[in-house]
């Protein structure tokens, strides 16, 4: 995968790593019909070179993957300021256990015992729910430090 730089340094491959495993919010860019870029807040798992998120199913996020496979998500913090650009493809999976792949997620985001207890109000099991794997195809770095 290419690493570009666009100014200030670039996060070594080491940073990167890192900085995707400890920042909370990303941008989650996809296509809409009429060509024009739909970007959204997520939270998102960075694991085994792969971003993934749980959305509804019937988000404008899986709608548009299904249209179009291609998005970008940014993944960037302010101080210091520094971030990382992934252009890669989605796929959709409705065929999962909502429950440990939820907790998994939360984990991210407070300890395993509060997610364990609070999966269900952030991913109540009343909506049927997606899980989105995007697989990096080129990353673009910046780091203002």
């Amino acid at each position: 995968m290419a690493l570009k730089v666009w100014g200030g340094r670039h996060l070594t491959r080491e940073e990167i790593e890192s900085f995707l495993k400890e920042v909370k919010i990303a941008r989650f860019c996809s296509h809409n019909k009429d060509e024009t870029i739909h970007a959204a807040p997520i939270w998102f798992k960075y694991e085994n070179g792969k971003i993934v998120i749980l959305t509804p199913e019937d988000s404008h996020k899986v709608r548009n993957v299904k249209q179009n496979k291609n998005v970008s998500i940014l993944i960037d913090a302010e101080k210091p300021t520094r971030g990382v650009l992934i252009y890669g493809k989605a796929e959709i999976d409705n065929e999962f256990d909502l429950k440990p792949m939820a907790i998994w997620m939360c984990e991210k985001y407070m300890s395993k015992e509060k997610a364990e207890n609070q999966w269900r109000s952030t991913w109540p099991p009343s909506t049927n729910w997606s899980k989105i794997t995007i697989k990096p195809e080129r990353m673009v770095s910046f780091d203002y430090r």
